[in-house]
């Protein structure tokens, strides 16, 4: 569960369709209080999943081989199937945008007059959620009668919240030189948006269908 999860948060975090908005956004007037907003919707998303789950299962995973422990394998592999063909769509249609694409890029565009209010609705609207439920589905394993499953559980959350984070703090406490760094960070992005998402979402989606493959057939 906890290289799992570590992978899974580490995708989060550097997938660069939330990362260009947000990029917008605290780069905008006023855009110190709109990320904290940003960032505040992502992560009561993040935590109220988990939460969800662990309430679900009592905190304690259910047994091997057991429907409920053979169903949050079957839905991890779901969750990699649908990375992959996902990924391997938009590397089919590269170079022309999906209309969901126009729709965020239009949304973040617009951060100079965008709400702290606004802010959060994107911070939800853009989460990855098929990166997200599969964390979901990885959750269920988790044993919260042993302490370290509270720290992997917050570790995760962190770490699919760092690279918000890391922009966030720079534009607090050194928002030209941040400024500068962000600039050209959109002008990478937007060079490379495709190529990274592509990859991020095979990649993961392999290793999720891998270790669930693995763990249903042992």
């Amino acid at each position: 569960m906890v290289l799992d999860l570590l992978l899974i948060g580490l995708a989060i975090t550097l997938f660069p369709l939330p990362v260009m908005a947000f990029v917008l956004v605290v780069s905008s007037p006023g855009g110190v209080r709109k990320g904290a907003a940003f960032i505040a919707a992502w992560v009561a998303c993040l935590v109220g999943v988990v939460t969800a789950v662990v309430l679900l299962t009592g905190g304690r995973p259910p047994a091997p081989r057991s429907p409920p422990s053979v169903a949050a394998l079957v839905a991890t592999l779901v969750f990699g199937v649908g990375l992959v063909v996902y990924g391997e769509r938009r590397r089919r249609r590269v170079g022309g945008g999906t209309a969901v694409d126009a729709v965020r890029a239009a949304a973040a565009a617009e951060g100079k007059g965008t709400s702290a209010w606004s802010a959060a609705a994107l911070g939800v609207l853009l989460q990855p959620w098929g990166m997200v439920g599969a964390a979901a589905a990885t959750v269920v394993r988790a044993d919260l009668s042993h302490a370290v499953s509270f720290l992997v559980l917050g570790l995760f959350c962190l770490l699919a919240t760092s690279s918000l984070l890391v922009m966030e703090l720079g534009m607090v406490g050194a928002p030209e030189r941040t400024g500068r760094i962000l600039r050209g960070l959109r002008g990478w992005l937007l060079r490379h948006k495709e190529p990274a998402v592509i990859g991020l979402c095979v990649v993961l989606g392999v290793w999720l269908i891998g270790r669930s493959v693995a763990q249903l057939a042992g």
